[in-house]
């Protein structure tokens, strides 16, 4: 069995990478020529070099895969431009969807090859204000609300595209993925640790934590079981409020719970001022207006489909993945 997974560089594809090379199968990935390798240091994988916004780089890139796994993209992250997040997350991908099927129709892939796009929970963007009792699902409607939610939401309109041409496509959407081996999520341990931490509102706004084991099972599932062309959520237990994400990690890191709430307009006004300052001195901002309306939205969705259709159950509760997290973050000098 041949897999070539794009975005094996980063936290999630190298996590589905390592999985992959240790149930045997003959990974290969497509990385740029200046990618940091070090996650999948010491795993006996083929090295492809291309680029997934560059498509005559794509051309030879799939050739006899059984499985291609599409998870190169940008997280989101404050300034990035929309025009970035569209060539990278929606582009790229049309690039990948179309190389894999020349390679189909030249006859240089199995017939049977199925292909993962991993798309996000992004695409649904946040919750009505009073919509306390919603939970979506897989039929809802794509309302992205930021660059990186458009982006995501285009490329899955470009799949969709490409299934109806008969490309052999599950899309799987993960949400708010943590756990060892991410570094996207640190500047948040970070901040409760030094007391710096605060609530948006009231707390009581939800977010859907996915640690990373369960979120590669439940990718595993849809590449294997996952009915061509259809959507799979793949979600933790259950949404939590930040209030309980920030006391969760608040006490594993053994400091005090956040306390301090700040009403929304007044973040909003301030990570604003922080942005505009960050674009003179060059320094991220430590606190953008992307990241305000992400701890001030409801976000959460069901992975009730993938429960049914694939017996996806996911394992670890937030307690136990924080820790876990924590474990990690210490052992490598992060915390």
């Amino acid at each position: 069995m041949k897999a070539v997974i794009t975005g094996a560089t980063g936290f999630l594809g190298g996590a589905v990478t390592r999985r992959l090379v240790d149930e045997g199968v003959d990974v290969h990935v497509l990385a740029q020529a200046h990618s940091d390798r070090h996650r999948l240091a010491g795993y006996p994988v083929t090295w492809l070099t291309g680029d997934i916004t560059i498509p005559a780089t794509l051309r030879q890139v799939f050739e006899g895969a059984d499985w291609v796994i599409h998870a190169a993209g940008m997280l989101g992250r404050a300034g990035v431009s929309e025009d970035t997040y569209r060539l990278v997350n929606a582009e790229g991908a049309r690039n990948v969807f179309t190389a894999v099927a020349e390679t189909r129709a030249a006859g240089r892939m199995p017939p049977e090859t199925r292909l993962l796009h991993i798309s996000s929970a992004g695409v649904l963007g946040p919750l009505p204000r009073h919509g306390n009792g919603i939970i979506v699902d897989e039929t809802a409607v794509l309302a992205p609300s930021n660059s990186y939610e458009r982006s995501k939401a285009l490329a899955e309109n470009y799949a969709r595209e490409f299934i109806l041409s008969g490309l052999p496509i599950v899309i799987a959407r993960p949400e708010f993925v943590y756990g060892p081996g991410d570094i996207h999520v640190l500047g948040l341990f970070r901040t409760i640790r030094r007391g710096a931490f605060f609530y948006i509102g009231n707390g009581h706004n939800t977010c859907h934590p996915t640690y990373i084991d369960d979120l590669v099972n439940g990718l595993l599932l849809c590449l294997r079981q996952g009915r061509l062309g259809e959507i799979y959520q793949i979600t933790g237990p259950r949404p939590v409020t930040f209030r309980e994400l920030g006391e969760t990690i608040a006490k594993e890191l053994g400091v005090s719970s956040p306390r301090l709430r700040v009403p929304r307009a007044l973040a909003w006004l301030g990570a604003a001022g922080l942005e505009a300052a960050g674009s003179v001195t060059g320094q991220t901002a430590p606190l953008s207006r992307t990241g305000v309306a992400f701890f001030s939205e409801n976000r959460r969705s069901t992975y009730k489909k993938a429960q049914r259709e694939l017996n996806y159950i996911p394992q670890i509760d937030l307690t136990e993945g924080v820790a876990r997290n924590v474990a990690w973050y210490r052992s490598e000098g992060y915390l």
